[in-house]
């Protein structure tokens, strides 16, 4: 759904820069959040009445409210890209001359995706702390205000089995405040076994009170103090403080509580971002009005709208939750503003990939199948791995893999290296099955991801097998997925050649039962430019590599997060 509010207003203040001494017009067009867009539309007024110009020329601002992830999917569909969970924007949407979203997430997923997209700026303007909302009875009952909490605390309450609360999160694919509650969690729940299982206990928590709206999740939370309400209600879910600050202006029947759980976690920042290809002339009016969002009076709008400085301080007017810090974690300035500012917030592409992507295996249903290359090289030490074989880091990683997967899922598992049943250079361990009935099997088939002495990379005719495989039991409704690993190049002499394989996938591709070819490169010895060659004869997929097979789990999630074009 887009969420597009038109603010109105700017003609009229065009109209008075014409007695400001500028002539002509200059166009300045702006989307931003819709919590944030008044205040800068009341700053853009108000510059326009006192003669905004460049150069003698009047700038004519005109904003508009548009929900973060309809712009990103517009920002998207300019590049040829989608970004996943988002769907299409409509065609009325327009990327604007600047777009202030809600955090620089969506500058950095946007850059991961398009290569061309390099924006520039990206100066917070604003800000808003990640908490957890609760109903105050909720909170009280967990000891708020006085007792001090961290994340590590609310997924130990998700998981009681007496008094659990009900927790949910909208869906962190379209929602910059949901994204950054998932990754907090994720890294309080710790990376041994005993973490893994928390974060998935944790996560499963979170998709039972899921919502794809942000106002869809707010409706779950308690309509009144009762117990049978407030046992049955949503207890707690991650939300910006501006949520809160709004929610509780409507007077509820009952109130939220905002808990700053430690560590906290990135804030949303509002980053100010110039859009590529932008002319010089509005470059330059851009850069006058972000200067005119630095003042007292923009701080002081702000805090009418439930919003803090990019520095966390608050203006004048800011209703200020029980327990909130009189100053939140300062908005870094972006380190390289055509990478979102990554470096300077501490958020990685990569880190938000693999979230995505364990959020993805415990919410989406999918089928697919998992294709390990057993030839001989896969005994070679992992020196950042103790000194494990990249067979068993692979094992490792798979059975991770499958414990994240919900039981929506259906998986089957092959092994390949050359002469493995026959002349052919794959081996079917398990077939495509429901998590439901063959979890189990599905681990123990792990096991035999176990190196052939002398054994080569049948490679290319192994793809080819395991698309067909997938593509000829498609399912309509779920991600039908080939998931191949492997360390090395093609080396089959009497197997297909390059330009026979990709000739017999580009005929099997059927638009009417797409399956996605994700190849996980492991280690340095494979040939990039050949994977591709391959994902790109399909219609959807990609290839992964991890350079130390150690990090092969991060990666594996980095590839599940990108599901794009081949759901039924």
């Amino acid at each position: 759904m887009a969420i597009i509010v038109v603010l109105t207003g700017s003609y009229f203040g065009y109209q008075q820069l014409t007695d400001k001494g500028c002539t002509g017009q200059i166009p300045l067009t702006v989307a931003a959040a819709p919590e944030i867009a008044p205040a800068i539309e009341a700053t853009a007024q108000q510059w326009m009445t006192t003669g905004a110009n460049v150069n003698g020329t009047c700038v004519a601002v005109s904003v508009t409210g548009v929900n973060p992830a309809t712009m990103a999917a517009a920002v998207a569909r300019e590049h040829g890209v989608t970004i996943n969970g988002l769907g299409n924007a409509p065609q009325s949407v327009n990327v604007p001359d600047v777009w202030i979203s809600d955090s620089r997430t969506w500058l950095l997923r946007l850059k991961k995706e398009a290569s061309g997209f390099t924006p520039s700026d990206g100066t917070p303007i604003a800000q808003s702390p990640i908490v957890v909302a609760m109903p105050t009875p909720v909170a009280e009952r967990i000891g708020w205000p006085n007792r001090k909490l961290g994340w590590k605390d609310l997924l130990a309450q998700m998981q009681k089995a007496d008094g659990r609360i009900n927790t949910g999160l909208v869906d962190p694919n379209r929602d910059a405040a949901g994204l950054a509650g998932l990754l907090a969690l994720g890294a309080s729940a710790g990376t041994d076994a005993k973490g893994l299982q928390a974060k998935v206990a944790g996560l499963r928590a979170l998709a039972l009170g899921s919502s794809a709206l942000r106002d869809d999740l707010l409706q779950k939370f308690p309509r009144s103090n009762s117990t049978a309400d407030l046992a049955s209600s949503l207890g707690a879910a991650p939300l910006s403080e501006e949520d809160v600050v709004a929610y509780n202006a409507e007077q509820p029947a009952v109130q939220l509580a905002a808990l700053y759980l430690e560590p906290s976690p990135p804030g949303l920042d509002y980053p100010y971002a110039i859009m590529p290809e932008v002319s010089l002339e509005r470059q330059a009016a851009a850069t006058g009005l972000r200067k005119q969002l630095a003042t007292a009076t923009f701080k002081n709008l702000l805090a009418k709208n439930g919003l803090r400085a990019p520095d966390g301080t608050i203006g004048d007017g800011f209703n200020t939750p029980v327990g909130a810090p009189a100053a939140s974690k300062s908005a870094a300035p972006p380190a390289d503003p055509s990478q979102g500012g990554a470096a300077a917030a501490g958020i990685d592409a990569g880190v938000i990939s693999q979230a995505l992507g364990s959020w993805a295996a415990i919410t989406l249903p999918g089928r697919a199948l998992a294709v390990f290359d057993v030839s001989g090289s896969m005994k070679k030490p992992v020196p950042t791995a103790g000194g494990l074989t990249r067979a068993v880091v692979t094992q490792r990683a798979a059975q991770q893999g499958l414990s994240l997967f919900d039981d929506k899922w259906a998986v089957g598992v092959w092994v390949f290296s050359t002469e493995m049943d026959g002349k052919r250079p794959y081996r079917e361990v398990v077939p495509i099955s429901p998590l439901t009935a063959a979890r189990q099997e599905l681990l123990g088939a792990t096991q035999q991801i176990v190196p052939k002495d002398g054994g080569d990379t049948g490679l290319y005719d192994t793809a080819l097998a395991a698309y067909k495989e997938v593509q000829d039991d498609w399912q309509d409704g779920r991600i039908n997925s080939v998931l191949l690993f492997t360390d090395g190049e093609n080396d089959n002499p009497d197997g297909l050649k390059l330009p026979q394989l990709v000739d017999a996938l580009k005929k099997a591709n059927d638009p009417k039962r797409p399956v996605r070819m994700v190849i996980i490169g492991i280690g340095t010895e494979v040939n990039r430019k050949e994977l591709e060659t391959i994902t790109n004869a399909t219609s959807a997929g990609g290839v992964f590599i991890a350079p130390d097979p150690a990090k092969i789990s991060d990666i594996f999630l980095e590839a599940i997060s990108s599901r794009n074009g081949a759901n039924g």
